[in-house]
């Protein structure tokens, strides 16, 4: 029987998930799994044994994925390639203009959900990414599913970045953001008891009180 806690954040690209699970494990001393990270790390790792993505198969995905790990930090859960830390290579230019094709990819999916629940296995998380409350964690204590306007999920991807925002930069990223959303709309479904919070004119803070309050109160 399951003896840890589970609290699954699901939303479109951009809706403040991995952040605010961040703050919500810190808040709650859980740990936080960003399933989002694990899709970045197989990029990276595909990426270096084949750089064009037209030559991508899961196959070959998986196989430059076997030395990506999880491992427990204080805060959370972070990848590793070959037992080296690569936050920074999985953040890049060249991971996130191709991690959409690799977690497309079905069998790719599995890898990610099976680290993701064994992570779980041992300790208190929140996790955060598409199909938590539904596929990975249907059983979880507590699902939230966050929304937020396209433009203003553009205009924060654009702050995330340093990037000088102008009208032309945020219709241009706000067109991706809406691309996304039709690429990732078979993964992007709220669970039906998931807690539904519209993030577009909430501050991160406000976001995580009432996540952290959802939790107080139905933990009693």
């Amino acid at each position: 029987m399951r003896r840890t806690s589970i609290i699954a954040i699901d939303g479109p690209a951009a809706s403040g998930k991995s952040s605010t699970a961040q703050m919500v494990a810190e808040k709650l001393d859980y740990l936080h799994v960003d399933s989002g990270s694990l899709y970045r790390a197989a990029t990276a790792a595909i990426l270096r044994a084949q750089p064009n993505p037209d030559e991508w198969t899961e196959r070959s995905v998986l196989d430059a994925a076997r030395g990506v790990e999880l491992r427990a930090a204080r805060t959370s859960f972070y990848p590793v390639l070959d037992n080296r830390a690569i936050e920074e290579e999985i953040r890049g230019a060249d991971v996130t203009r191709n991690v959409s094709r690799v977690a497309q990819m079905p069998r790719v999916r599995e890898w990610v959900n099976a680290k993701v629940r064994d992570a779980a296995a041992s300790s208190n998380v929140v996790v955060d990414g598409r199909d938590m409350g539904t596929v990975v964690f249907p059983e979880a204590d507590l699902k939230i599913f966050l929304v937020a306007d396209s433009r203003e999920r553009a205009a924060r991807r654009l702050r995330q970045r340093g990037t000088p925002t102008s009208e032309k930069l945020l219709d241009d990223e706000t067109l991706r953001i809406i691309e996304r959303d039709a690429r990732d709309a078979r993964q992007t479904v709220p669970a039906a008891d998931a807690a539904i919070i519209d993030t577009t004119s909430l501050t991160q803070r406000e976001q995580v009180e009432r996540i952290v309050n959802l939790w107080i109160e139905q933990s009693g």
